[in-house]
Formats: structure tokens, sequence, C-alpha cells
């Protein structure tokens, strides 16, 4: 499996951890709020996934190199001269995760321009396989 394949599975992994991650926070705050006022709560939602999906990647990617997906599929994210991240590159390689089409647009760009990611090449970062 290539790494462009191993990066798409370890999003869709990410994604579902965070979607399970969300159906439980929705769980407890229906529990809090009662039938009658989730609706008002939920209204938060599309403010609130985004910056929570934006947080998660910041801070898996720069204390463990990688999201709980990419660590699944045995990748991680380093600096091109090979070492860590720092909070900077983690939270600029992360903005187009806000919202799911921004990312599209990063790569496809970033194919354009014959690298991998626009924002990995902004940010000097890349994807690597995980050495243990």
């Amino acid at each position: 499996m290539t790494i462009f394949s191993k990066r798409i599975v370890a999003y869709i992994l990410d994604f579902i951890i965070l979607s399970a991650f969300m159906w439980i926070v929705s769980y407890f705050i229906y529990g809090l709020v009662g039938a009658k006022n989730v609706y008002g709560v939920y209204q938060f939602f599309p403010y609130f996934v985004p910056v929570l999906i934006f947080v998660y990647f910041v801070v898996t990617e720069k204390l463990a190199a990688a999201s709980m997906g990419k660590a699944i599929m045995g990748i991680e994210v380093k600096s091109k001269n090979g070492a860590n991240i720092s909070w900077l590159q983690a939270i600029v390689r992360n903005l187009t995760k806000i919202y799911w089409v921004p990312i599209i647009f990063d790569w496809l760009i970033g194919k354009f321009l014959r690298t991998d990611r626009l924002f990995n090449n902004i940010t000097k970062t890349t994807v690597v396989k995980k050495h243990f």
C-alpha cells in the first residue's frame, strides 16, 4: 500500500474516531439538557465540530507525530529535515482539515505543483512510514 493510500485510509479512520467521539458527546448533551432543549444545543455543532477536528489533528500530530488514523496505518508527520514538527507547522498544515472541502483543493493544488499537498509544501512537512 502506498503512503497516499495509507493517508486516505488514515483520514477515514480519523473521521470514524471523531464521529464516535461526537456521538458520545451528543449522548451526554442530550442527557444534560433534555429533549426540549437539544435542538438549541445542536445548532452550535457546525461551529464546534470543525474546531474539535482542527484541535484533534494539531495536538495529535504535534505530540505523537500522527493522528490515531495515521498511527494505525503506520505513518507519521515529520519536518522535511527529519525532525518532529513544531506547533506552527502543525497548525498551518491542518488548516484545510477544518472542513473537508478545502483539503480537496489543498491536494489538487499540490498535485498541480507536483508535490504532495500545498500545505505540506508551505510548512516543509511530509508524511513518512513510521520507524519503530
